[in-house]
């Protein structure tokens, strides 16, 4: 054993200790409560009264003890439990002895059911190295010992298989171990779920390797280095609250972390208690500062410094140096600058300095001065600021007195009071900076978190002599984290209960906390604790005595709520919290809840030179200033703006808050951590100190939670083996279910059933019922081994008497044989006969004859046995032929049954199938709903947020009310920049339109030039026109383009019109505001009013961001428009690019016609000078536009944010003035009035068309219609909610009336119990029990008689306080008659008040005694719950005794008879035994017939595959074979699998025959056994009884006596009875009268569901007429995409074209006829073309109609359901709620029918004479109650008609949804095709252009051609001419028929550059 499994598992070897479990059963061991050990162990002796008698283990002494300070123990079995709710007493004592047991054996964790309990071992222990926390990982809980690495592993391995976010709390008292086990924790973590060690091949996105773990566990030395402290309890106790909060991954590793604290003990900085420290790092820094840090830092030495009170306190073994060196170390791993480090130590020097600076008073008057300045100076340094400022500001600060600022003297107490208060507020504030810049270091992985577990590191309950502010707000978080825990662990609890299937009455014990969490928190009505301190804080001259006092008026009342009895205590209040009483005191609350500061010194620190000072004072709005704090002593009110600071509880509360929203929404683990001393002593615990932290950490409150429940449970299998001695004969013999054989047990024990619990695999006890089986286990088994061990000593006794008794006879034997030898030694006649002796045969012969005798005898009896053989097997035989024949009739009908069964797997196949469609069906719903709840917690989530966030808006925007006022000059200012903006703008725009006009001048001049050319050529004529009607088109558009940056301008004016007009609406909001500020400043009683209006103010807010929405919808569209001109300007540029590659054209034509003349050339050189300037001046004033579009561009998206902006400060507004005042609906009216206009023209604009207004017309009415049907259906279901109420409530009634019943029935079965318990009395005096069983009756009427006694005792006391009351009001009437009568009653009333007096003290010692018979009540009621087992144990025994005294007389007459039984018995268990034989044998003879079948199969199988690959090797037919063998083989393989199946089926019966031959067997065995057992048991007792009955019979003579007076009492109890039976017989008539109003209800229903039916076909075939137009839409989609197709082949048709024109060039001469009339059918094509566009056109945008018209029907439609979604959850939820009320009242009829039963069985067994005529009523009553079930069974049959038929419907309305969803998708799918078909039309319009392009080069080029060609021609006629002629030579032919072919070539290059 290791020395790890030391501390884990430490010795549980004296768990079975006999001696033990003998030890504490004899003895009576208890524990009684000791002054030193807490609790000792002693034995009860003797019980006297109320006092018993108890003998101290330990020391032996007597000691007499009241018995309500007694508690139980455990048996031995349950020392050094693990988990201590498994403990059967749970009580306070045996949990402290277990959790000492373990300490003592350095076991320091214990479970105690969710808990996890701690003890600070004070030592290292060797239980947290790697080995271990390798070997808790992935072990469940209860496989490993307790250890906080299995709650974390849990943790772990549920939030990875869960997906929920976990928490582990820590709790504890400083020193307890908080710390160290979080640090345990995280470790834990960081090795499971390091992300190192499967990430090492990532590069740079992901972090180094393993750097995010090592920030994590570094971050906790910086946190301890700031924020823990040496007490006297603990060396590093942290001294303030953590949560810790890790990030994973979907994989598991650590993402990143994030740190939240609560509650830093800031005083801690300024004073120090004895023996103690401050915080550490200063004296970190003191002893580890390097020489020139301390330069820099101005640090001295220790006992220079007033703010470290006890100078350099050490801690042992710690080297303050070393640690400094270490936190260095962290900052750097937390990659943390120096310049921030140095930034933190220069705010911890400084804190120390401010200490340092000395005040004194001057002398002629209270003002404070500062001698040396010194430590200013250091201060200023340090802080960057300036010293005079710094020291005018704390002598003399600014005042603000009305609306001027006074400098006002400060005392010298203010003085010291303002710098304390700056040490503490700068120390805080660069600790929560410290923890800010944690968080930011450990969040910078870039992966997100799919869940974290977060780990709790807070104070525990804190109970002083005094407590405070701060012990308050401790104990407010522990009563919350009390309250999660209770609710949490019985929610576990019961849903274990609810998973095991027990009766349960759920319980949210959670609710026994929230009256005191309510006196804390409450806001109102009446204002709890933090309430009343806040609103203390807000009025003028308040003081805690004031606080209190209203604190007493308010809350006076509460039960939880105490005022101090005495005047002299020093506690202002109590509380009574879960942990116990506190006293607290209010001195200084009021101050430390408003944490005041100098605001002077607070905006100097926030204009600071240092920036890390600067930052760290940013919210200096949100101070509370000293001057408000004085102003409290003055007489007017002083006024703060709400929302500029907020007290410490209410910033307190909501982080507690968020805390616990976080915690609940997580899995909460528990870790208690315990203190065992003071001394900080390994090895020693003190049991007072530990049961104060139990009741603190809610140990023992959760063990008196559990006591309500169940909290001992264990498994059948244990249960039976451990008890089953204690119930010998209840099980039979043979298998049984382990849940049956426990029923059986608990039957046979007779216990209590309010005692345990039956589930599905466990039995549930109360505490106490295990240790009391214990004892009778115990008891059973000293017995056994008692007669075990007289059976063998009586044996041994007896083996050794027989042993000496033969011994005895063989001496004698022996001594006689010796004497006769003696005697006949020496006589010769004797020595003769003995030699002759053995020569004799006839000794022989007699021996020879015997042996052949017994050999004969032998032979006889086998031949008898051979002839009984053969008789048997004849018989049996014949018995097999019968069973031969039967079993072949059984094969007949079994071939029939399978042909049967054939069909019916046919049939079941099918069903098989449907049921598969249809639970794929449900699949897919089960998706979809789960999808859907999903969505629903999302949105429940960012609900959640969203109300969190409206939360923090309300305060910020009241805050922000004076930075709106800085905004607005800002605005005013951009509002001037936009203005100058638009000038700059306009400004460009007049010159764009001097450009363009000069554009138009030279384009007009262009068009001259032209017209000069066109005289000089036809050819360019023709091209100049088609350009100027090109220019026109550019023109044109242009001109629209102007025109729609116009609009746009227009619109943006209008915008800024709008912002403009919003702003002055600010302004005037915010001059109302101001308004209602100060009517609210003046009304603060109306503030619970205006928390109702900010409830309705939330719809209206959620109305305005609708509104808001759909001007984000409308400005979409506008940038959609915007879209829009971009695409016309980049088809402008392209149309651009086409008129240059015209020019560029032109060129080259230019080129070739000026080679005809020279006045071309001229021409041609002056037109390339021109376009080339045209060119430049072109792409110069194509740069310039396109710079200038970008401008505006940029100046326009500039403009739009700003609007954006503009309109998210607007919306903001809007909300914050929302929620002050309703003075903003009309404004917003008036804001949806102008958006209506805006749509409305929008929508004339788009639906301007006939067509398009028809089909709204049409939908418009369709609309109406649905409307009319809707409105219809509401009206209908609103009628059918109110009859479904009435219903409900006539249920209600008679579930009341029922309830009435089961109440009369009760009444009537308690008194038939009193009758019961009467009759068991009287038995029992009958009786004469042992002497134990009458010990236990005498010391039960003992306690019954202490019981009435005391009962009587208090109704005495209270009779007497009655009278004395009614005395007490008769003489206060006397008094005041003799008053006005008498005037010389004074000396009476003298008396009376003596006598008064006297009374008075008469009811105080009646109080303190009723006082104490409730304490004795209490514990009496604990000792009978304990002794109900014994009585239960005790009637059982009185029961089986009068069972068998009455049926003693019935046994001599039944023995004869059983005897008899049991003959037929035994013959009909032989004969079933030789059936079942035969049976096997015949099974066994079919089976070998089936497995001949069998392989015949199998054979046939082979042969059939043979055959099968044969015919699939010659495939001769081809398809038919093939399909028909598959069968065939399918069908074989069928045959085989059900042949087998009944193979199988056959072999089971075979082995269930065989298995119940062998019990028969065993069975008669065992019976013939018990029959002789019995009989001579039965013989012995006969004669035994037989005597005892002589007795009994005169005892039952002078019963008789008693028996005929009770019968008289039972008549009239009988009496009672019928009255109560026909009251019953009442209520069940208005019960049946309700019943049948119920029904007419149903009916009714039922004919409106058949209404709703129609109306849901109707809207079906409205669905359908949906479905059919969207056919056709989507028919018409396909012919638009059949003819883009068309359009694309046609457009691969042109490029061939091109492709043979440029091939068939050379042929053009030959080919000009036929290329005119080409070119004639492509101008008609391009014609068709152009007109077939258009209709498209046409066509896409009555699509889009058709569509936008679909879609609102789908929106309709979709809102319809939802609707009927909604009407059918109602309906869903009355059907259920009809259903539970229907399952109430069957329950309660099954409950009256097992009463009335019972009833039956007592009354006739007991009194048969009386009850006659109650059988008959009763059995008038069963029928009246069949016939009631028959008709709530017909009633249950037609809801459950109805729900099918709600569920038939249910399925419509899914079908409708899911066929409305994919209407939508197809309609987004269609919108997307339309789309496509838009940039495919787009595209071809483009490809068309170019076409057109193409088409008019090739006329040019033709048209050239035609020329050249004419040209060609003449010349060729010339050539020709000339060579007829002969004037030519030779080279000069050669050389013109060379030109003339570069003549061609030139052209043909000349046209293909025009081409490309």
């Amino acid at each position: 054993m290791t020395d790890a499994d030391k501390f884990l598992y430490g010795d549980r070897g004296g768990i079975n200790d006999p001696l033990a479990q003998a030890d504490w059963a004899s003895k009576k061991l208890v524990w009684v409560p000791s002054e030193k050990q807490g609790y000792e162990a002693g034995s009860l002796k003797e019980e006297k009264g109320d006092e018993c008698l108890v003998e101290l283990a330990d020391s032996g002494k007597k000691v007499k003890v009241n018995k309500d300070d007694i508690q139980k123990m455990n048996p031995p079995k349950f020392s050094k439990v693990e988990d201590m709710a498994e403990l059967t007493c749970l009580n306070e004592a045996s949990v402290l002895h277990n959790l000492k047991e373990r300490y003592y054996s350095g076991l320091i964790y214990t479970y105690s059911g969710l808990f996890c309990v701690v003890i600070n071992p004070y030592k290292n222990l060797p239980i947290y190295s790697e080995e271990i926390v390798n070997m808790y990982k992935g072990k469940k809980r209860h496989e490993m010992p307790p250890h906080i690495y299995a709650i974390t592993d849990t943790a772990y391995r549920s939030m990875m298989q869960d997906r929920e976010d976990q928490s582990i709390l820590c709790t504890g008292e400083s020193g307890a171990g908080k710390t160290e086990n979080t640090k345990k924790v995280i470790q834990y973590l960081a090795h499971v779920a390091s992300s190192s060690k499967s990430k090492k091949d990532q590069g740079s996105a992901v972090l180094s390797h393993g750097e995010l773990e090592k920030q994590l566990l570094q971050a906790n030395p910086i946190l301890e280095a700031f924020g823990n402290a040496k007490t006297v309890k603990n060396d590093n106790s942290s001294r303030f609250g953590k949560f810790i909060r890790i990030n994973f991954d979907v994989n598991g590793y650590i993402v990143g972390a994030n740190i939240e604290t609560y509650l830093l003990e800031k005083s801690r900085a300024i004073r120090q208690a004895k023996e103690e420290r401050t915080f550490h790092i200063f004296y970190y820094m003191l002893t580890g500062a390097g020489d020139k840090m301390r330069s820099d830092l101005c640090l001295e030495d220790y006992s220079k410094y007033r703010f470290l009170s006890n100078g350099n306190v050490t801690i042992p073994g710690q080297t303050d140096k070393e640690m400094f060196l270490e936190t260095m170390e962290a900052f750097k791993i937390m990659s943390i600058p120096e310049e921030e480090i140095n930034g933190l130590l220069k705010v911890v020097s400084a804190v120390l300095q401010l200490g340092n600076m000395m005040f004194k008073k001057e002398r002629h008057s209270d003002q404070a001065s500062m001698p040396d300045d010194t430590a200013a100076q250091k201060v200023c340094h340090l802080l960057g600021i300036n010293v005079t400022d710094f020291t005018r500001a704390i002598l003399s600060p600014r005042i603000k007195v009305g609306r001027d600022y006074v400098q006002k003297a400060q005392t010298q107490e203010q003085a010291e009071f303002a710098v304390e208060a700056l040490a503490k507020a700068s120390y805080e504030r660069m600790f929560r900076w410290l923890v800010m810049r944690i968080n930011k270091a450990l969040d910078k992985t870039k992966r997100q978190g799919a869940s974290f577990i977060g780990i709790l590191d807070i104070a525990g309950f804190e109970i002083f002599e005094l407590n405070s502010f701060e012990q308050l707000c401790i104990n407010y978080t522990n009563e919350k984290l009390q309250q999660l825990f209770n609710h949490t662990m019985f929610i576990l609890e019961q849903e274990e209960y609810q998973r095991e299937g027990i009766d349960w009455s759920f319980i949210d014990f959670g609710l026994d906390l929230q009256p005191c969490i309510d006196l804390i928190e409450k806001p109102a009505g009446p204002p709890g604790i933090l309430a009343l301190l806040d609103e203390e804080c807000w009025f003028p001259k308040a003081t805690d005595k004031t606080f209190v006092e209203k604190l007493a008026q308010e809350q006076g009342t509460h039960p939880k709520f105490v005022r101090p009895k005495k005047l002299k205590d020093d506690a202002d209040f109590c509380i009574i919290h879960y942990a116990g009483k506190v006293d607290y005191k209010a001195n200084e609350w009021l101050m430390k809840n408003m944490d005041p500061l100098n605001e002077c010194v607070a905006t100097l620190l926030n204009q600071s030179t240092d920036k890390f000072i600067g930052d760290l004072w940013k919210d200096v709005d949100r101070i509370v200033g000293l001057d408000k704090v004085a102003g409290m002593s003055d007489s007017g009110p002083f006024k703060t703006r709400k929302g500029m600071f907020r007290t410490v509880g209410q910033l307190y509360k909501e982080q507690l808050g968020n805390l616990m929203t976080t915690l609940r929404n997580t899995n909460p683990n528990f870790v208690r951590c315990i203190i065992p001393n003071h001394e900080k002593k390994a090895g020693k615990l003190d049991p007072h100190l530990v049961l104060e932290q139990l009741s603190c950490n809610g140990v023992l409150e959760g063990i008196r939670i559990c006591r309500q429940g169940f909290p001992n449970r264990i498994v059948f299998q244990e249960f039976r083996q451990r008890y089953e001695i204690l119930t010998p004969n209840a099980i039979p013999k043979g298998f049984m279910d382990g849940k049956q054989a426990c029923v059986l047990m608990i039957k046979a024990l007779e216990l209590d059933p309010n005692l345990y619990r039956i589930g599905q695999s466990k039995v549930f006890f109360r505490a106490g019922v295990l240790a009391h089986l214990e004892e009778e286990r115990d008891m059973k088994i000293t017995d056994v081994i008692m007669s075990f061990q007289a059976w063998c000593r009586g044996y041994v006794a007896r083996k050794a008497f027989a042993k000496r008794q033969q011994q005895l006879t063989a001496m004698k034997v022996i001594q006689r044989n010796c004497a006769a030898y003696l005697k006949l030694r020496n006589w010769q006649w004797w020595r003769l006969f003995t030699k002759v002796k053995p020569l004799l045969q006839v000794s022989r012969q007699e021996e020879e004859m015997l042996a052949k005798e017994e050999e004969l005898l032998k032979v006889k009896e086998k031949q008898i046995q051979v002839e009984e053989q053969l008789k048997e097997y004849e018989a049996k035989q014949q018995q097999l032929s019968a069973e031969k024949q039967a079993l072949q009739e059984q094969l007949q009908a079994e071939t029939e049954l399978c042909a049967e069964a054939e069909e019916m797997r046919t049939r079941l196949a099918t069903r098989k199938q449907e049921l598969e469609d249809l639970l794929q069906d449900m699949e897919s719903r089960l998706e979809e709903e789960e999808e859907r709840v999903t969505q629903m917690q999302a949105e429940k989530k960012k609900m959640q947020q969203n109300i969190t966030e409206l939360e923090q808006q309300l305060d910020e925007e009241e805050a922000a009310r004076q930075k709106l006022q800085m905004e607005k000059v800002t605005t005013d200012a951009k509002l001037k920049k936009q203005e100058e903006d638009i000038i700059l703008l306009d400004d460009q725009n007049n010159k764009l339109n001097k450009e363009k006009k000069l554009l138009e001048e030279r384009i007009s001049e262009f068009t001259i030039n032209l017209a000069e050319e066109e005289e000089k050529s036809k050819s360019l004529q023709k091209l100049k026109n088609k350009h100027e009607t090109m220019i026109t088109d550019l023109e044109d558009r242009l001109r629209k383009e102007e025109k729609m940056r116009q609009e746009l301008e227009k619109n943006r004016r209008k915008l800024e019109g709008d912002s403009t007009e919003l702003h002055d609406q600010i302004a005037d909001l915010q001059a109302q505001i101001a308004e209602l500020r100060a009517q609210l400043a003046k009304k603060e009683e109306e503030l619970l009013a205006a928390l109702a209006r900010i409830e309705e103010e939330a719809a209206a807010k959620n109305t305005a961001q609708k509104k808001i929405r759909e001007l984000e919808a409308q400005i979409s569209e506008l940038q959609e428009d915007l879209e829009l001109e971009r695409q016309a300007r980049s088809k402008a540029e392209k149309q651009r690019r086409d008129l240059g590659e015209e020019l560029e054209a032109l060129k080259t034509e230019l080129e070739d016609t000026l080679d005809t003349t020279a006045a071309h050339v001229e021409l041609r050189a002056k037109r390339e000078s021109e376009v080339a300037q045209l060119k430049k001046t072109l792409e110069d004033e194509a740069k310039a536009h396109e710079q200038q579009m970008a401008d505006m561009r940029q100046k326009h998206n500039q403009a739009f944010d700003e609007l954006n902006e503009q309109l998210d400060q607007a919306k903001r507004n809007k909300v914050s003035m929302e929620k002050a005042k309703q003075a903003l609906e009309s404004e917003w009216n008036e804001l949806q009035i102008e958006l209506k206009t805006l749509t409305q023209s929008k929508g004339d604009s788009e639906h301007r068309r006939k067509k398009a207004e028809t089909q709204v017309q049409e939908l418009q009415i369709k609309f109406g219609e649905s409307e009319r049907r809707r409105q219809e259906l509401a009206d209908k279901m609103t009628k059918m909610q109110a009859e479904l109420d009435g219903v409900s409530g006539l249920l209600s009634e008679a579930e009341g009336k029922n309830i009435k019943s089961n109440k009369d029935l009760s009444t009537v079965e308690s008194q038939l119990q009193d009758t019961q318990e009467l009759l068991q009395e009287e038995t029992r005096q009958k009786l004469s029990l042992t002497s134990r069983l009458k010990q236990m009756e005498e010391e039960q009427n003992n306690l019954r008689e202490m019981l009435e006694e005391e009962e009587e005792s208090k109704k005495n006391v209270e009779r007497q306080v009655s009278s004395l009351q009614t005395q007490l009001a008769e003489m206060k009437k006397k008094v005041e008659q003799e008053a006005i009568s008498l005037d010389g009653a004074e000396e009476g009333r003298k008396k009376l008040q003596r006598e008064m007096e006297n009374i008075m003290q008469q009811l105080e010692e009646k109080t303190s005694a009723y006082d104490k018979l409730d304490k004795t009540k209490t514990r009496l009621q604990q000792e009978l719950d304990d002794l109900l087992v014994d009585q239960d144990h005790l009637r059982q025994i009185v029961s089986n005794l009068e069972r068998k005294q009455k049926k003693f007389d019935q046994m001599l007459a039944e023995e004869k008879a059983i005897s008899t039984q049991y003959a037929e018995e035994r013959d009909k268990a032989e004969a079933e035994a030789r059936e079942k034989e035969t049976r096997a044998l015949n099974l066994a003879r079919e089976l070998e017939t089936m497995t001949v079948l069998k392989d015949e199969l199998d054979r046939s199988n082979k042969l059939l595959k043979a055959e099968m690959e044969d015919l699939v090797s010659s495939k001769d037919d081809v398809g038919k074979n093939v399909h028909e063998l598959e069968k065939s083989k399918r069908a074989m393989e069928q045959q085989l699998e059900e042949m087998k199946l009944q193979l199988e089926e056959l072999e089971d019966e075979l082995q269930l025959t065989e298995d119940a031959k062998l019990r028969l067997e065993v069975n008669m065995q065992a019976m013939k056994a018990q029959f002789e057992r019995d009989l001579q048991g039965r013989d012995e007792q006969g004669e035994e009884r037989r005597k005892q009955l002589v007795k009994q019979v005169r005892e039952m003579e002078l019963e008789l006596e008693d028996e005929r007076r009770q019968r008289s009492q039972a008549l009239s109890s009988k009496k009672k009875l019928e009255l109560d039976l026909a009251d019953l017989e009442a209520q069940i008539d208005l019960a049946n009268k309700g019943r049948d109003d119920a029904l007419k209800q149903l009916k009714k229903l039922q004919t409106q569901m058949k209404d709703l039916l129609r109306e849901l076909e109707e809207l079906r075939l409205s669905r359908d007429e949906a479905v059919n137009e969207a056919k056709e839409t989507e028919k018409k989609l396909k012919s638009m995409e059949a003819d883009a197709l068309r359009f694309q082949e046609d457009l691969a048709t042109a490029d061939r074209l091109k492709r043979q024109l440029q091939t068939e060039r050379d042929e053009l001469q030959d080919e000009i006829n036929s290329s005119n009339a080409k070119n004639s059918s492509l101008s008609d094509e391009k014609r068709r073309l152009e007109a077939r566009i258009t209709q498209l056109e046409e066509e896409l945008d009555e699509e889009h109609l058709n569509m936008e018209m679909v879609n609102d029907r789908a929106k309709r439609m979709s809102l319809q359901t939802d609707q009927l979604t909604t009407e059918l959850s109602t309906e869903r939820s009355n059907s259920q709620q009809l259903e539970g009320a229907r399952s109430q009242l069957d329950r309660q009829n099954k409950e009256l029918k097992l009463k009335l039963q019972e009833l039956e069985v007592t009354i006739k067994s007991k009194y048969k004479s009386t009850i006659t005529t109650l059988e008959a009523r009763i059995a008038q009553l069963e029928e009246q109650l069949d016939v009631e079930s028959k008709e709530r069974q017909q009633a249950s049959r037609l809801v459950r008609r109805t729900e099918k038929k709600l569920k038939e419907v249910m399925l419509q309305v899914d079908d409708e949804r899911r066929n409305t969803d994919q209407y939508k998708d197809q309609v987004d799918k269609t919108n997307s095709r339309m789309r496509q078909l838009k940039r495919q039309l787009e595209e071809t319009e483009e490809e068309l252009t170019r076409a057109n392009a193409y088409r008019r080069k090739l006329q040019r080029d033709l048209d050239d051609a035609t020329e050249s060609a004419d040209l060609m021609n003449r010349e060729v006629s010339t050539l020709k001419s000339k060579l007829r002629r002969g004037d030519l030579p030779f080279n000069m032919r050669v050389g013109l028929t060379r030109t003339g072919l570069d003549t061609e070539d030139d052209a043909d290059l000349s046209a293909e550059p025009a081409t490309e």
